[in-house]
């Protein structure tokens, strides 16, 4: 039993963990569009790789959007990459804890045949006894 309740405690917590690289992603795309922003609002003509301003004027602001940019591919990259993982190792407790309750479910049917074979033997010897009595 106690593998069983260990499976499920870390599938459990995979799921948790599931949720939080969704979170994760959720705040990466949110610094990815501030920075975004940020960017096109105050940078008259902003030069682009990609959606990465690369050109910075002297005005404080553009180095925020462009910190905020990163920050925000970094995030949504992490996050993504930890849901991915963070189910994939849930699905693996789940499948391993299904194996797990097959086996204890096989067990417990051999033992309650074997029970039922061992109560079958005393009901035929006290018959049988009961029969050589009388």
């Amino acid at each position: 039993m106690a593998l069983m309740e260990y499976l499920h405690e870390k599938a459990e917590e995979s799921r948790h963990n599931e949720i939080v690289g969704y979170l994760i992603t959720i705040a990466g795309v949110i610094f990815l569009i501030g920075g975004t922003m940020v960017t096109v609002f105050v940078v008259p003509e902003p030069e682009w790789l990609l959606f990465i301003p690369y050109r910075l004027s002297s005005h404080p602001y553009t180095l925020m959007g462009l910190i905020f940019t990163i920050l925000g591919y970094i995030l949504l990259i992490f996050g993504i990459a930890f849901s991915i993982h963070s189910a994939t190792e849930r699905s693996w407790y789940m499948g391993r804890l299904r194996e797990t309750q097959t086996e204890a479910e096989e067990k417990l049917k051999s033992m309650v045949k074997y029970v039922e074979k061992a109560e079958n033997k005393s009901n035929e010897s006290t018959h049988s006894a009961t029969d050589s009595d009388s």
